[in-house]
């Protein structure tokens, strides 16, 4: 009785998974992106191509999230962070050097 009563919890939960708000990212350039998993500010990364996509993350606003992960990989064309999607404005205050 148990396990289905854990069944139960866990399946009324995964929509609330799937409808997690986006974060993800469009790097300009391929350079610097990582080939595997990359955690900043809690948040893990993975890229494939130019696309990024992370899961979980600090509670911070979008553009200093931006901010971090331009540090690491590199400056991006697009970033959302927990479903805030930056404007072109943020986005170049973002990839400033």
């Amino acid at each position: 009785m148990r396990a289905i009563a854990i069944a139960a919890v866990l399946f009324a939960a995964a929509p609330a998974f799937a409808d997690a708000p986006a974060t993800r990212a469009t790097l300009v350039d391929t350079a610097k992106a990582p080939a595997g998993r990359l955690i900043v500010d809690g948040a893990a990364w993975r890229c494939e191509g130019t696309s990024c996509t992370a899961s979980g993350g600090s509670a911070q606003p979008a553009p200093r999230a931006c901010r971090r992960v331009v540090a690491r990989i590199g400056k991006v064309s697009a970033f959302a962070y927990k479903g805030t999607e930056l404007t072109a404005e943020e986005l170049a205050v973002c990839n400033a050097d």
